[in-house]
């Protein structure tokens, strides 16, 4: 048996809530998450990219390739980890963000932590300014993936069309998640550089280019499982979520073809992926189609429940940011750090029959 199988005497202790589950029931649950990796760089200067500008390449050459090791030992470490404490592994799919090359993802998923889980990678180039792109890890023993294509978002500063803006692509990996179809969206909307209301309009063209390809999936099939994540740079009440994608915070208003996000309902709890000045906010989700939440079926993957992972080790260890995440570049060199954002996680729960 898979070591993400857990026994129904495992998954009672979460499940107690709920009378129609049945001791004869197994589950096999399958961890979604999301990671901002914060400038994961190489040592490279490459000549056709304006990678300068990254941390690590602001640094002395004799010291970036420790720093470069360190840092992809810290992510690989932290990947390693997530959902491992209910699941018995990593997650079967990581989308991830700050990324500067296919490259680094294969270092990262060749890392002893994560080798033996046998981590492939999608990435696209985007023509992204600051060199930074999306890419998918997904575990090929449980995820297969079918089709990927980058969607460009146009912004243009001043609406001028010859002077493009250039971000992040909205990425959308098809594939068969332990043979169910599912669709990952990827995401890393433009900063809020400049100020909120400033930097809005292109959060909006990012979540715009996101519910096309939502939309262009639900023509194919209204009842696709489709799961979007990224760092949004917006909370989930923000317009170019709750709006423009119309991501809903509570599950008995989602209907088909509609999506729901459970992280309003963790913020108003006070939970948080960065903070900044004193004040904590959501920037990293995960949110999904109707057909995930149905309750009362489980012969097939289902939402059951999502989460920040902000275990002691991620978070800031002393000093007037105590507790914030533990960044990995400050002050013009590295900290030991890993982001200066907290990953995000979905379970998803699928009965398994059991041999009477």
């Amino acid at each position: 048996m898979f070591r993400n199988t857990i026994s129904f005497v495992v998954l009672l202790l979460f499940l107690s809530s709920f009378s129609s589950w049945s001791q004869d029931q197994k589950y096999r649950v399958a961890t979604v998450a999301f990671y901002n990796l914060e400038n994961l760089f190489d040592v490279e200067n490459d000549p056709n990219k304006f990678d300068e500008r990254s941390p690590i390449m602001e640094m002395d050459s004799a010291v970036r390739p420790d720093v470069y090791k360190k840092k992809i030992a810290n992510m690989a470490k932290v990947i390693s980890k997530i959902g491992t404490d209910f699941t018995g592994m990593p997650p079967a799919v990581v989308g991830v963000c700050e990324v500067e090359n296919e490259d680094v993802l294969l270092d990262l998923v060749n890392h002893s932590r994560l080798r033996p889980y046998n981590y492939g990678v999608v990435h696209h180039e985007s023509p992204d300014e600051r060199s930074i792109d999306t890419g998918l890890l997904y575990q090929k023993g449980m995820f297969i993936p079918t089709n990927s294509v980058a969607h460009e978002v146009l912004i243009y500063k001043n609406n001028d069309k010859s002077d493009r803006n250039e971000t992040r692509d909205v990425l959308v990996v098809s594939g068969k998640l332990r043979g169910e179809d599912f669709h990952f969206i990827v995401n890393h909307w433009p900063s809020r550089s400049g100020g909120q209301k400033r930097s809005e309009p292109g959060r909006v063209a990012a979540a715009k280019v996101a519910k096309n390809a939502i939309d262009s999936l639900q023509v194919i099939d209204p009842y696709a499982k489709i799961m979007v994540m990224g760092d949004f740079n917006d909370g989930p009440y923000n317009k170019s979520i709750s709006e423009v994608v119309g991501a809903k915070f509570d599950k008995e208003e989602v209907g088909l073809k509609e999506l729901y996000n459970p992280y309003e309902e963790i913020r108003k709890k006070g939970g948080g992926t960065i903070a900044y000045r004193g004040s904590w906010d959501i920037f990293d989700q995960i949110f999904f189609t109707d057909p995930l939440i149905n309750d009362k079926d489980y012969s097939e993957f289902r939402y059951f429940k999502s989460g920040i992972y902000a275990p002691t080790f991620l978070q800031n260890p002393r000093g007037r940011w105590k507790g914030y995440p533990y960044r990995s570049f400050s002050g013009g060199g590295f900290s030991g750090g890993y982001s200066d954002h907290f990953p995000v996680f979905v379970y998803l729960i699928r009965e398994i029959e059991v041999e009477k």
